[in-house]
């Protein structure tokens, strides 16, 4: 059939729509000619007889992918403009211009062919609606679908291998460099940029934290290298948190090549779209790992070692122990484990000094029933295991001792040679500025007057840089005396004087702890009033401290029962005068050990010595006095009372427990 005798009055009558795409914007800049070749459709659409005020060109898609990972308005425009019957034709360079996966382009040529539309393309015109040109639109559909597949497969072969060799060129880290061969891969050569990598690394080891290293290079005023391909030259710039710890987790600094450290996932979203994430692969499925391919700043052990300190730091999930080190008096915060269920405890303050203590709340969790599987303070606890902490690391004193000696002064010198560096640079920028400068021809001024003003630029950066490390200079720490030394070296000895000195914060004994510590198992044994903690030392050894716990003990002010049953029952007959008169006959006294009297001086729930009655009672407006001691320092040494007009009494039955009565003659 003629292709032009598929065209009728109905499809002119409609719009003409020329669908433009590219699948990349790379493509759009470069591949400018076949851009041309699309928007030319639109004068083949007014030959083969639409109007030029019919043709409607779609080119929003323009750098979007055909794939159906990617959202196309465009297309969505089109496909709308379809389905309402508003389309004669849809023309296309080729089909793969229109859709490069079945969904899209099957829902296209339904919709087609229920309304009629044409489909035009460089090979010719079709109508979905007839079988021959709907098998011919489907297959060539299915090819351009095979053929994407094809394209990408090839692309990721090539590179695969070739990373499988370790000799594919991608981004590399701030601190190394490409060499002449292939694959090789090298330290910077700018001094400086290497000291800045390995005052990260070194921080790390002592801190143990990402964002205290950041804020100590913050606090020291140290700049850092930044590396991007915006800028052909190296700049330094104020560290960020989120460079410092990617360069702790990135394997290249030490010696590592790595390919296929995240993976492109698919899945339908709440709209049932195709959306596309990036997700990390762990270590076991990175598809090339070459360990020892170049030098590193570290190597493998301690990039594994600073890893896993990385993830403790993180908030630890259900059942884990762990955590970043924080605030607190609550030694065993992240260590303790709960010995009932082995629930992580959560660490809580209590009392008017603030008391660390633990708790676990596993049968709240499991029951419902607001219960805590284990509550218990936490100041004999953190005594107990400090104390085998302490007996442990005595052996390890001296070295310590020694190594903060060595300490003290290479803090202060790593930060001087950085600023030295920073010197050294800003002369050799400033002297490369001059000879650019004294190398024009002083009667070309355009050029003259932009390199003076880079000269300046470069003194000005040297003055500051030469100033800071003046100032670094002056306020160089004092060296240790001959005394100072051998008071440390006595410290070595007694690790409790520095474990309890004011000057050690409770973050400082956290992070000792958890250099030989895993983690702590509590188990409450309240019958014994006992406390059984499990150490888990790093290493695989355990050690066992029993804790006693603290006696209750009732209080030993108290009213004797039979009084208090004497006078519940002496209030349904007499009233209060009588009642006081029969409790002194009888010799009844109170908790503090005084009789009582007639007259009115305080109400009877002090008398009594019950404080539930004296809380009710002035909670009801009533006069309540406390004129104990005032009245047992008379000749007498007796309490009055006046009148009895509480409308409920407060009886203890004999499990200490407390009821109220109704008085009965209210």
């Amino acid at each position: 059939m003629n292709e032009l005798s598929k065209i009728n009055a109905e499809h002119l009558r409609r719009c003409a729509i020329v669908y433009v795409r590219q699948s990349s914007s790379t493509q759009v800049e470069h591949n400018r000619e076949s851009t041309a070749r699309q928007y030319a459709l639109a004068e083949r659409a007014a030959r083969l007889g639409w109007r030029r005020d019919q043709v409607k060109v779609i080119d929003e898609d323009l750098g979007i992918s055909g794939s159906g990972l990617s959202e196309r308005t465009g297309f969505a425009r089109m496909t709308a403009e379809v389905g309402l019957g508003q389309v004669g034709i849809v023309l296309g360079l080729e089909v793969s211009r229109l859709a490069r996966n079945h969904a899209d382009w099957y829902r296209l040529l339904d919709l087609c062919g229920l309304t009629h539309t044409l489909i035009g393309d460089g090979d010719g015109i079709y109508h979905p609606g007839l079988f021959n040109d709907r098998l011919v639109l489907g297959l060539k559909g299915t090819m351009s679908e095979a053929e994407l597949h094809v394209l990408r497969a090839r692309l990721l072969g090539g590179i695969r291998n070739k990373a499988a060799r370790g000799e594919l060129h991608r981004g590399l880290p701030v601190g190394l460099v490409r060499g002449d061969a292939d694959g090789e891969v090298l330290l910077h050569p700018d001094e400086s940029v290497q000291a800045a990598i390995h005052a990260v690394f070194d921080r790390f080891a002592e801190f143990g934290s990402a964002r205290r290293v950041w804020l100590w290079l913050r606090s020291q005023g140290l700049r850092f290298p930044l590396q991007s391909n915006s800028f052909v030259d190296l700049r330094w710039v104020a560290p960020t948190y989120t460079k410092i710890h990617q360069v702790l987790t990135n394997p290249f600094y030490a010696g590592v090549y790595v390919y296929g450290r995240t993976q492109q996932t698919c899945y339908l979203d709440a709209s049932g779209r195709i959306r596309k994430r990036i997700r990390q692969r762990d270590r076991e499925q990175w598809p090339v790992f070459i360990r020892d391919h170049h030098a590193g700043y570290i190597d493998w052990n301690t990039f594994a070692a600073n890893q896993k300190r990385l993830a403790q730091n993180i908030r630890p999930r259900p059942h884990q122990s762990g955590g970043a080190v924080r605030e607190g008096a609550a030694l065993l915060q992240g260590l303790a484990v709960c010995g009932h269920c082995g629930r992580r405890l959560a660490v809580h303050d209590s009392g008017r000094f603030s008391a660390p203590g633990y708790h676990c709340a596993g049968k709240n969790i499991v029951n419902g029933r607001g219960e805590y599987c284990l509550n218990i303070g936490g100041v004999q606890i953190d005594a107990a295991v400090a104390e085998t902490f302490l007996s442990a690391l005595a052996p390890a004193g001296l070295k310590a001792s020694l190594q903060a000696i060595e300490q003290f002064d290479a803090d202060h010198e790593t930060t001087l040679a950085q600023f030295r560096r920073d010197v050294e640079r800003a002369r050799y920028n400033a002297q490369r500025a001059e000879r650019r400068y004294r190398a024009v021809d002083p009667e070309n001024r355009l050029v003259a007057r932009g390199l003076e003003a880079e000269w300046e630029s470069a003194l000005l950066e040297l003055k500051t840089a030469e100033s800071e490390l003046s100032d670094r200079e002056h306020a160089r720490p004092r060296s240790l005396t001959h005394e100072e030394r051998d008071a440390i070296l006595a410290l070595g000895k007694d690790l409790k004087r520095i474990w309890f000195a004011p000057t050690t914060s409770d973050r400082d004994r956290k992070e000792l702890l958890r250099t030989l510590l895993d983690d702590v198992t509590l188990r409450v044994e309240r019958d014994k009033y006992n406390a059984h903690l499990t150490l888990r030392w790093r290493g695989g050894l355990f050690s066992d401290v029993n804790v006693p716990l603290p006696r209750s003990h009732p209080s030993p002010i108290r009213t004797a029962d039979d009084t208090i049953d004497l006078l519940r029952r002496l209030a349904a007959h007499y009233p209060d005068t009588k009642i006081a008169g029969i409790l002194n006959r009888q010799g009844r006294t109170n908790g503090h050990r005084t009789v009582v009297h007639g007259k009115s001086c305080v109400e009877p729930a002090d008398a009594l010595g019950d404080p539930v009655l004296r809380a009710e009672t002035a909670s009801a407006g009533r006069r309540v006095h406390d004129d104990r001691e005032s009245c047992t320092r008379s000749r007498d040494r007796t309490l009055y009372f006046a009148s009895l007009p509480q409308r409920w009494l407060h009886c203890r039955r004999a499990d200490h427990s407390w009821r109220a009565v109704a008085h009965p003659y209210q």
